[in-house]
């Protein structure tokens, strides 16, 4: 075996690392004239596919651990984006829904993927391909 595949620069881990540090860096400045963290615009993605959604369904579908998702939510609803209720069919379910606000914040955001794009130098076949060719390490190891 070649030392070569010990060299940092042939780690796909270190470029993994590097390049999801450097996407919430191309992405902050998209996102803050929305009031947007990177992390926050994850979640409002989701809900507006679908609102409401249980706190646990939600931090599963973003990869999130719930406790992570819960400060989060917690301060999308201080903005007045999203609301934070127990389902009434269950107390122990902490529903996350999107508010007027939240919905309106969608029509704002419909410019991100395209300032994305021009940011990298990509356009949509191009990031598409990219997403795809990650989905090995996107997997969940544990399911």
């Amino acid at each position: 075996m070649s030392d070569d595949l010990l060299r940092l620069e042939n780690q796909v881990c270190f470029a993994l690392v590097t390049a999801a540090r450097n996407v919430v860096s191309i992405y902050r400045p998209v996102l803050e004239p929305l009031g947007l963290t990177h992390p926050q615009y994850l979640v409002m993605l989701a809900l507006w596919e679908r609102s409401p959604r249980a706190l646990g369904e939600l931090a599963g579908e973003l990869a999130m651990e719930p406790a992570t998702l819960s400060p989060l939510a917690k301060r999308l609803e201080a903005q007045g984006r999203v609301t934070r209720a127990r389902r009434a069919s269950d107390e122990r379910v902490l529903e996350i829904g999107l508010t007027d606000e939240g919905r309106r914040l969608r029509a704002r955001a419909v410019s991100v993927p395209e300032q994305i794009m021009a940011r990298v130098g990509l356009d949509a076949a191009a990031l598409a391909a990219l997403r795809d060719g990650l989905a090995p390490f996107a997997g969940r190891l544990d399911a």
